[in-house]
């Protein structure tokens, strides 16, 4: 405790040294604080993105998929593999909020946002596919309206992103979905169904 508290600390007192080496720490909760003092202190590097993104423990190798997002590099794709759940979140998360990234892993977003086994990981795909707006992950996104409600209702939100037929029976159909949220994403999106005759 004493040492993620230190590790923390450096990023508001400036001490990059004291940080640097806090990322080596043998506790994950120190290397975790140390790469966010890093970040705070704007000397947080590719390199040392590219070891936490392969960090043995999944709470630093999330914490690096958070700073690494806003950046065009290291890549994001390879932990859409990660062995835990968890870190596949965050990463499918990432992937989303790239903007600029010029092969976005739409196929694998696909994948995962069909047969993951964990929901939340089909529902951040769900989501990154949505933010990335390509027209290959369309299919992903409405299998998804059949799925869990929480996924339903991304999937309705994500939908917004893609224009034809489909997209509009997908969001007819989710105006009856059994789930209130769902429907009341619709509203959001659309506004109330038109009743007139």
């Amino acid at each position: 405790m004493a040492r993620r508290k230190t590790a923390g600390l450096a990023g508001f007192t400036g001490d990059i040294d004291g940080a640097r080496s806090a990322a080596i720490d043998p506790e994950p909760s120190v290397r975790e604080a140390a790469l966010r003092s890093l970040d705070r202190l704007g000397a947080l590097s590719e390199t040392d993105l590219d070891q936490a993104l392969v960090d043995p423990h999944p709470r630093v190798r999330v914490a690096a998929i958070e700073l690494a997002a806003p950046r065009h590099l290291p890549p994001l794709a390879p932990l859409l593999d990660d062995d835990d759940s968890r870190v596949v979140e965050m990463a499918c998360w990432g992937c989303g909020e790239r903007e600029a990234d010029l092969q976005p892993p739409i196929a694998r977003l696909s994948t995962l946002a069909k047969d993951h086994e964990d929901p939340l990981v089909r529902e951040a795909a769900v989501a990154a596919l949505g933010a990335i707006g390509a027209p290959e992950g369309l299919p992903a996104v409405l299998n998804a309206t059949t799925d869990k409600p929480a996924i339903r209702r991304r999937a309705v939100l994500a939908l917004a992103a893609f224009d034809g037929p489909e997209v509009d029976a997908a969001w007819e159909r989710a105006r009856s979905d059994r789930d209130r949220q769902v429907r009341d994403a619709v509203e959001e999106l659309l506004g109330p169904a038109d009743t007139d005759d």
